[in-house]
């Protein structure tokens, strides 16, 4: 009997795949055929006709097998795209999301030269910032030092290690300003939220990254009172959020003084980041 083709290979595999609940199961299948055979994603439709080698068969049905699972497709290949780039993804990380980008998307209509990322992770959101703006340098705080060995790799991985510094800090404790701007996509899911999440969330993402165990806002408690201390006079202060935390966080900023305070939806409307910018020096402050 000849090897069975690609095409047979990733149907076979779908099915299993639904079987066991996956959402998008082809593209799933689609996604690991192409890692397991070394091929662009791009070429792999030219290639599905063509018989399976059977170490390439063997790789597959492992990968096949832990997806099975509800383990991440990220993990299983080790990268996710984010803005337009690869990143380094393991379980002592969050998976970057495209929600995450409407964070970017704002930060980026900034003026800054120095930029704090809190609770930094990957280090997908400071290393594209610094990517994208070839004369700032910034800082990643994260209280995990393995999440910081990864953002490290993933400063290599895009040519901005040299403007990047890696802090293990409880949020701002061991990190001294100044910066004009600060970013952070802290744990904002609330204790009783946690069994709701997708099993490729509950299970393999760090459950420190996603939940403070409480009711989703103390990390946004935290920072703002801490980022009054190291924000220079106009510096801007911009948060992730849940969906429903636009109001609560917007105002947490308006308490602390900040201005112009705004929520800003994602592409699906959802309110996704909340920023606000710090008090400018007055005129005679300035002389």
């Amino acid at each position: 009997m000849s090897d069975p083709t690609g095409g047979q290979a990733v149907i076979a595999a779908t099915r299993l795949l639904t079987a066991a609940g996956v959402p998008d199961a082809a593209r799933d299948a689609r996604k690991l055929f192409a890692y397991a055979s070394g091929v662009d994603a791009w070429r792999l439709t030219l290639t599905l006709p063509e018989p399976v080698a059977p170490d390439v068969q063997a790789r597959f049905d492992v990968l096949i097998a832990r997806r099975v699972q509800r383990e991440p497709v990220s993990h299983l290949i080790g990268t996710r795209e984010f803005y337009g780039r690869a990143f380094e993804v393991t379980p002592d990380v969050l998976d970057p999301r495209p929600e995450t980008e409407t964070l970017i998307a704002v930060a980026l209509r900034q003026n800054f030269t120095k930029v704090l990322d809190l609770g930094t992770g990957s280090g997908c959101i400071l290393v594209t910032l610094l990517a994208e703006m070839t004369n700032a340098t910034g800082v990643g705080g994260d209280a995990s030092a393995a999440a910081l060995t990864v953002a490290s790799r993933n400063a290599r991985r895009h040519g901005v290690a040299a403007r990047a510094t890696f802090v293990q800090s409880d949020w701002m404790a061991a990190i001294a300003g100044p910066f004009d701007l600060i970013v952070s996509n802290p744990p904002y899911i609330a204790a009783d939220e946690m069994p709701a999440l997708s099993p490729e969330v509950r299970h393999w993402e760090p459950r420190m990254a996603l939940t403070d165990e409480a009711d989703g806002l103390s990390a946004y408690r935290v920072i703002v009172a801490q980022a009054l201390a190291v924000l220079v006079p106009d510096g801007v202060l911009l948060f992730e959020i849940g969906p429903t935390q636009g109001t609560a966080v917007a105002q947490m900023m308006r308490d602390a003084d900040l201005r112009n305070v705004a929520v800003v939806p994602d592409l699906d409307g959802r309110d996704r980041v909340v920023m606000g910018q710090m008090v400018g020096f007055d005129a005679d402050t300035r002389r």
